[in-house]
């Protein structure tokens, strides 16, 4: 892949994956890395409404998930080039000196997915509301046993034990959906609940999936639902209960192509599916807003952020829980 000639500091570390650079109105993506489907779809929905409301646009893409050097290297190009405003998900917080100088510089930032430690770093976070996520599987899952919920064995799979705002959103909504109290909503495990049988590392993905539910199952072979951060990590859990010949309640987050596959398919029982398209679509219309008067996004009510939805995705509704089906989300999903 080719990268666009405008003076790119540290070349190596970045793809310049799309659009074409001018000093006019322009407006910037930057994401974690371009192989995610979750950004690919960001890209997809950030490349078509900028030209549709006429901006230049350039797409930067890190090398690695985690790796802030290519976005701070990619921040720098997008001010240099005069960008009336950059979208970014941010790979840590350590783009956030980076991002600040942007703003100094009269352009709008707006983080998508995931916000920032430090408020000053952005003008606005464009995301899922993660709790939402988690209370409308929670609501589900509690819905779907009915009676028998009182008695659940539950596994959690999160990314890590980091605390991470995503993981921690999701994990506290699902259990404040399923009906278990949590005393602090800022972290993962505070909950004294006995259905807890136990918080396990999944990084979500499959293999660490798999790993968290054997160590969980070797906890209380009895474990009849899984809550998973995202889908990969469902999949994971479900081939550990298959190889121990269990079945299991599987919820999970995402709403990707193939974890609404699954739905189908039944290996998941119920997900949450989120907008990547629609956070930097959205995200695009907040620059060109801006970049005619001045006006910047403001948050959703109630909350800290512009939410761009969230669709409980299940062929098993439940009462008192809206959701659509798999058809449906098949229609709506990414990757």
């Amino acid at each position: 892949m080719k990268f666009k000639a405008v003076a790119l500091i540290g070349a190596a570390a970045l793809a310049l994956v799309a659009g074409s650079a001018s000093a006019g109105d322009l407006a910037c993506l930057i994401t974690k890395n371009d192989t995610n489907p979750f950004f690919v779809k960001m890209k997809e929905g950030a490349e078509a409404a900028a030209t549709a409301a006429g901006l230049d646009f350039q797409a930067y893409a890190g090398v690695k998930d985690g790796d802030a050097a290519p976005q701070i290297t990619a921040i720098e190009n997008c001010v240099a080039a005069g960008a009336k405003g950059i979208l970014i998900t941010p790979s840590n917080d350590s783009v956030g000196p980076a991002l600040k100088a942007a703003r100094e510089a009269g352009i709008l930032v707006i983080a998508l997915d995931t916000p920032l430690a430090d408020t000053e770093a952005q003008d606005m976070t464009f995301a899922t509301d993660n709790f939402e996520a988690g209370l409308l599987i929670g609501k589900w899952a509690a819905a779907t046993l009915g009676d028998g919920a009182a008695t659940a064995k539950i596994a959690m799979l999160d990314i890590n034990h980091d605390n991470i705002s995503v993981d921690v959103a999701r994990d506290t909504g699902f259990l404040k959906g399923f009906g278990i109290e949590v005393p602090d909503l800022t972290v993962m495990g505070s909950e004294t609940d006995a259905r807890v049988i136990g918080h396990e590392q999944s990084d979500a993905n499959p293999e660490g999936g798999q790993k968290a539910m054997e160590t969980l199952l070797a906890k209380d072979p009895d474990i009849n639902v899984v809550y998973t951060i995202n889908e990969p990590a469902a999949e994971g859990a479900f081939q550990a209960l298959k190889a121990a010949g269990k079945t299991a309640l599987i919820v999970s987050v995402d709403g990707g192509c193939p974890g609404v596959a699954n739905v189908k398919a039944g290996v998941i029982g119920a997900t949450s599916q989120q907008y990547p398209l629609k956070m930097a679509s959205k995200g695009i219309e907040a620059i060109v807003a801006f970049a005619k008067d001045g006006t910047k996004p403001a948050a959703s009510d109630g909350l800290s952020f512009f939410n761009t939805g969230v669709n409980l995705v299940t062929d098993a509704p439940a009462a008192g829980v809206e959701s659509i089906d798999s058809a449906k989300g098949t229609e709506l999903c990414w990757g």
